[in-house]
């Protein structure tokens, strides 16, 4: 005779990640391989950076702590939504084709410290033509395609804020009417997507 079970029960021990198909994680690891294959083919300057700024390494810390905010819900729970798939795509193809530009333009001047090396010169070519720190705006496009991807709405909006902290020891004044639009464009999506 068989006995009933709860449905909670039932439940086989791979059931928490069946509701999330495979391409999702296909189009991340793409996305990501892309973004990252240029900084593993490019040939650094071996020689120790004229000067360093030691305070970057705040910022890479709290860009970390902001990608992994990203991984922290249920996301294997669910399936992504159609048009979020499509905003995911889109920021992953910036992001690396900005990586694939900007690497290519800095050459030996790449460095993973934040510095200049003793022969640095001003790079004005590839995307440095269109955006004044094309590496970091590729993180965080980064940073939106694998959010849009698997991370529910406010710890969305955490982590770009986060990733955003460190963002006006970089960037300087010139950018900082477009850091606010992007806060308030999150900040209401968020509060949209909640309410």
């Amino acid at each position: 005779m068989a006995v009933l079970q709860p449905k909670s029960v039932q439940r086989c021990l791979f059931c928490t990640i069946l509701p999330m198909p495979a391409y999702p994680y296909a189009i991340l690891a793409a996305g990501w391989f892309f973004w990252l294959t240029p900084f593993l083919l490019i040939k650094r300057n071996p020689a120790p950076g004229a000067k360093l700024d030691r305070r970057a390494r705040w910022g890479v810390l709290l860009e970390a702590l902001a990608y992994s905010m990203l991984w922290w819900g249920h996301f294997w729970t669910r399936p992504p939504q159609g048009w979020r798939i499509v905003l995911s795509i889109f920021f992953f193809l910036i992001g690396g084709l900005l990586s694939w530009t900007s690497a290519r333009a800095l050459g030996r001047q790449w460095r993973i410290d934040a510095g200049l090396n003793p022969d640095h010169h001003l790079v004005r070519s590839g995307a440095y033509r269109l955006v004044r720190h094309p590496i970091y705006t590729s993180m965080f496009c980064m940073l939106l395609g694998t959010g849009f991807m698997i991370t529910p709405f406010p710890m969305f909006l955490l982590s770009i804020l986060l990733f955003m902290a460190y963002m006006p020891a970089t960037a300087g004044p010139a950018p900082s009417a477009a850091r606010g639009s992007i806060l308030i464009i999150s900040l209401a999506t968020a509060i949209r997507h909640i309410v």
